[in-house]
């Protein structure tokens, strides 16, 4: 008996170390994708290569008004603080699948009875009655020997990784959005007051005209000419003002506010944002480290080839340890006639007895051999979805780079417009100078002046819708380049209040503290055993 106890010992101590170390489906690497060695514009001197911080890119723009906008709606942002819930989600989903390693208690009984035999007619013997009282506990811990549940915690892990990286590029989104609405109104605020700048021109164009006609000089035709010029003008102010309303609308959803007054908030200059002439664009490789959409893509991937392990031990045995424990008391009542009226009725407080005891323990297995390829299947369909994503990873990767591309482009050629528009505006604004004094002259028709004015509100909005593009097309770069996402290092990644409100509903034990949800953007795989997340 005691070399049987002692076999058993130590074959569930043999399954104990091999649970530990078996582990089926592929290990994740990061796949390898293309990457230029450098920008296309990288000969540009308007382009450097070197180190920068993007922490706070929008500072480029020395306006703190934006400054102050991109503070507010870090803090208000509802899409912000609905990414931030998804990482506290993702992070229960990992204390799930911790606690899925250890033994899992199946039931927890109790039952108090009083029972009374029966007795037939032909039975000698006659009923009687007893009672039986039981307490115990079922639990069943299936051995990790395949890994299935390491990999899910693998999976689970990189999924909460994920939703951290997609935080980050929502802040990156939100950072653009906000600076591009920014730049998108004070470039409308220009365009109108460029737009009531010609207005005041044209009036007194039309002054000149009536002045002529009144005095025989000119026909009527001048003074309709001039009159449709300037109607025409403050009819485009309206559909302007409409589009500043519209960008207003937009900016108080991104700072999380009704649409409303935003005079308070846009205090300060109203000049266009003035962007710096160079951008430090460093090299395509520094985009696998910085863009969070990349990370969010690699994690996803190694979410998921964790899951191919998961599949795969369903191809195999599953081992588990089945016991029970509890007190089981039974009385019978002697006062019955069986046993001739004599005794006492069953005492409860027997069950506690340490007397009462039982138990029984011992492993079993399950293995699912007749599954007619579906376990097969769903392994096959795990990995398919795995290389979907290795190949949506490596596209990812790709796009990055042309986004910067793109954005590098807009913001050089950008440039390169506004400077031939300031010429040609200084040059229309000359060329009605002097159209206005022929026609006072009497040396040139009013239609002179009236192609004149056209021109020179032409270009006047072309050049401040160009300037405009140089800001966004450096805010696009710096989206590009993934810049932003940094100001939530060391803080929450949801508002106290927030946590205030779900901790008063829900118990959320220590998931709530930053430390538990925040960690460093690019970490090393924690081991699979961790303590439960209770």
């Amino acid at each position: 008996m005691f070399h049987e106890r002692r076999s058993c010992a130590f074959a569930l101590a043999i399954v104990f170390l091999l649970s530990g170390c078996f582990k089926v489906g592929p290990d994740f690497h990061r796949p390898e994708s293309v990457v230029s060695p450098g920008w296309i514009d990288a000969g540009d001197e308007r382009v450097r290569n070197g180190p920068t911080d993007y922490r706070e890119w929008w500072k480029a723009f020395n306006d703190p008004v934006l400054g102050r906008l991109i503070e507010r709606a870090y803090r208000e942002n509802l899409t912000l603080k609905i990414a931030g819930i998804r990482v506290l989600e993702a992070r229960a989903q990992l204390g799930i699948a911790i606690g899925r390693i250890f033994p899992q208690s199946q039931q927890a009984s109790g039952s108090v009875e009083r029972i009374r035999t029966s007795q037939s007619a032909d039975q000698a013997v006659p009923p009687f009655i007893y009672s039986q009282d039981q307490i115990g506990l079922n639990a069943s811990w299936e051995l990790d020997f395949w890994g299935r549940f390491r990999r899910s915690i693998e999976s689970a892990n990189a999924t909460w990784l994920a939703t951290v990286a997609d935080y980050d590029n929502a802040l990156v989104s939100l950072t653009a959005d906000v600076a591009n609405s920014y730049i998108a109104i004070r470039t409308l605020e220009k365009r109108i007051a460029i737009a009531r700048e010609n207005v005041e021109i044209q009036k007194e164009n039309l002054k000149i005209t009536e002045a002529r006609f009144r005095f025989g000089t000119v026909t009527e035709l001048d003074v309709e000419q001039a009159r449709t010029v300037l109607n025409n003008t403050l009819g485009s102010i309206p559909s302007l003002e409409t589009q500043l309303r519209q960008q207003e609308n937009a900016l108080c959803v991104l700072l999380g506010i009704a649409p409303g007054d935003l005079s308070d908030l846009l205090k300060g200059t109203s000049e266009i944002p003035v962007s710096p002439p160079q951008v430090i664009a460093g090299i395509p490789a520094d985009l696998l480290r910085r863009r969070p959409d990349i990370r969010s893509a690699e994690y996803q991937a190694a979410a998921q080839s964790a899951l191919i392990g998961v599949a795969k031990a369903d191809l195999y045995p599953a081992f588990s340890l089945n016991g029970s424990f509890g007190f089981l008391s039974t009385n019978v009542d002697r006062s019955s006639s069986v046993f001739g009226g004599a005794g006492g009725k069953s005492d409860l407080a027997d069950i506690f007895k340490w007397k009462s005891r039982m138990f029984q323990i011992g492993p079993s297995f399950q293995w699912n051999i007749l599954n007619y390829g579906q376990i097969t299947n769903n392994v096959r369909a795990q990995d398919a979805r795995f290389q979907e994503l290795l190949i949506t990873y490596q596209n990812t990767v790709l796009k990055a780079q042309q986004d910067v591309e793109d954005n590098l482009a807009a913001f050089l050629r950008a440039q390169e417009r506004a400077g031939y528009l300031t010429q040609s505006t200084v040059a229309a604004r000359n060329a009605l100078d002097l159209a206005v004094k022929q026609y006072r002259q009497g040396i040139r028709d009013f239609t002179t002046v009236l192609v004149a004015q056209q021109s020179l509100l032409n270009e006047q909005d072309n050049l401040a819708v160009a300037l405009g593009s140089i800001s966004s097309g450096l805010v696009g770069v710096y989206r590009s380049l993934g810049g932003g996402w940094e100001i939530r290092e060391g803080k929450e990644l949801v508002p106290p209040g927030v946590k205030e409100e779900m901790a008063k509903r829900t118990d959320w034990g220590e998931l709530l503290a930053p430390a538990s949800y925040n960690p460093p953007v690019l970490t090393e795989p924690k081991p699979s055993i961790r303590p439960p997340d209770w």
